[in-house]
């Protein structure tokens, strides 16, 4: 599931009906199938939001700390 993740994020254009087969033929239902790949595609879509915008990332996370609960 994490290099079908991969692959999608850094080469979407190589993604092949082979790649979704290898998923069924783990036992990934066609539900958990579209699942991942929204997922993965929310994720590229908010980065790309995010970085086209010029948003940083909160001092929490540049300093390696948690934010306060």
């Amino acid at each position: 599931m994490l290099d079908y993740a991969v692959k999608l994020t850094q080469t979407p254009w190589a993604m092949v009906e082979a790649d979704v087969e290898m998923l069924r033929a783990q036992g990934f239902s066609d539900r958990a199938i579209l699942d991942i790949v929204q997922i993965t595609a929310y994720y590229a879509y908010v980065n790309r939001i995010a970085d086209g915008l010029g948003v940083g990332l909160e001092d929490y996370w540049e300093r390696g700390d948690t934010p306060d609960a």
